[in-house]
């Protein structure tokens, strides 16, 4: 990155501003005076302007993956298991799975460092919405999805509403969408052994304005800028949701 763009980008003036203290000898890279515009500043280096340390702000990652099943959705596991984080190169830096996907289920993951995203996003007042491809088993029948449509029961209460989608049948299998707005644990595939329609694969393909698209399976990602503006514009509303709540 060029030199008065990196002052600009860390906001200490604007770019011609910036090209000003660098001609009058106020910047220095690596300790020495720079007055040549357009010099490059590698990553890591140590920039001052008039003797103060400038850096510039940290921009947060997100990264889309297409977990596999017989995955965990953790960074490590004490059972030796394969985790999402030996799938993610070291260089991304420390970003983390946002929400969990279960061990058997394939799909859409974000991970990202940015927290406060990562608190909107899993936090059941928000109720960010999932889609899932689900293979079960039998057929689907109208009141199995009236079922659906109404909240499914299970153990701990009825789930809430969901949106399904019959995509094909076949000898003695459904292939369904369902959409949710909860992260209970085994959800999707508890909601379906409900109505005795067991899941033989599960693959989410949506998770909030992430979508899965042609990712191939254990492939990555940088999101893109349209979704990341998606992203905060999720957390922006919660945040407004939050307060006048």
């Amino acid at each position: 990155m060029r030199l008065q763009k990196y002052l600009a980008h860390a906001g200490v003036a604007s770019r011609r501003k910036a090209e000003e203290l660098i001609a009058a000898g106020h910047v220095r890279v690596g300790g020495k005076i720079v007055r040549k515009l357009g010099t490059s500043v590698e990553a890591g280096a140590r920039v001052e302007v008039a003797g103060k340390l400038v850096e510039l702000p940290h921009e947060h990652r997100y990264v889309v993956l297409h977990k596999p099943e017989k995955v965990m959705t953790t960074m490590r596991d004490p059972g030796g298991r394969r985790t999402v984080a030996e799938m993610i190169p070291k260089n991304l830096g420390r970003i983390v799975p946002v929400g969990r996907l279960d061990y058997d289920t394939a799909g859409v993951l974000l991970m990202t460092d940015d927290g406060d995203l990562a608190h909107v996003l899993t936090h059941p007042r928000f109720g960010v919405e999932k889609t899932y491809r689900a293979v079960v088993r039998g057929k689907l029948l109208a009141p199995d999805i009236k079922a659906f449509l109404a909240g499914v029961r299970l153990e701990e209460g009825s789930a809430q509403p969901a949106k399904v989608r019959v995509v094909r049948t076949g000898t003695g299998f459904s292939e369904i969408d369902i959409t949710i707005h909860e992260g209970r644990n085994r959800q999707v595939r508890r909601m379906f052994e409900a109505t005795d329609h067991p899941v033989t694969s599960l693959v989410r393909l949506r998770f909030g304005p992430i979508s899965l698209g042609e990712l191939k399976i254990g492939n990555w990602r940088e999101a893109t800028e349209k979704e990341v503006s998606s992203l905060r514009a999720l957390a922006n509303s919660a945040h407004s949701a939050e307060d006048d709540g």
